[in-house]
């Protein structure tokens, strides 16, 4: 958590009472842990293991994997929005510069070439 910059006081800790199969124990005992990054609005709810203690540990592994995984994705899409842009702006190698101008060439060709139609017919 500390390597991720998660602080304690940062965390909204409930216990509620679980559901499910169990039976009665799982109706009386508020083992279910839901847990709330404040900062980033992050749920996480744990009803994992019969133990309280467990479950909050586990809601807290979560925790940090899920805010790991956006923090990675978040990353990767600026690296490929660096790298699109890098794309966008280069400048065109001297073959792809002769090629767009033939294939203009042509076109303007093709567009000279049309004209009206004379009724001799």
């Amino acid at each position: 958590m500390s390597r991720l910059g998660i602080r304690e006081e940062d965390l909204v800790e409930k216990f509620v009472a679980g559901s499910g199969p169990g039976g009665q124990k799982i109706n009386k005992t508020a083992s279910r842990v839901y847990l709330r990054h404040e900062p980033t609005g992050l749920e996480i709810q744990c009803q994992a293991e019969r133990s309280q203690s467990l479950n909050r540990l586990i809601a807290r592994e979560r925790l940090c994997e899920r805010l790991e995984t956006e923090r990675l994705a978040k990353k990767a899409a600026k690296a490929r929005e660096r790298a699109r842009e890098r794309y966008r702006k280069r400048r065109r190698s001297a073959a792809e510069k002769a090629k767009m101008i033939e294939s203009k060439r042509r076109r303007s060709e093709t567009k000279k070439r049309r004209g009206r139609v004379s009724g001799d017919g």
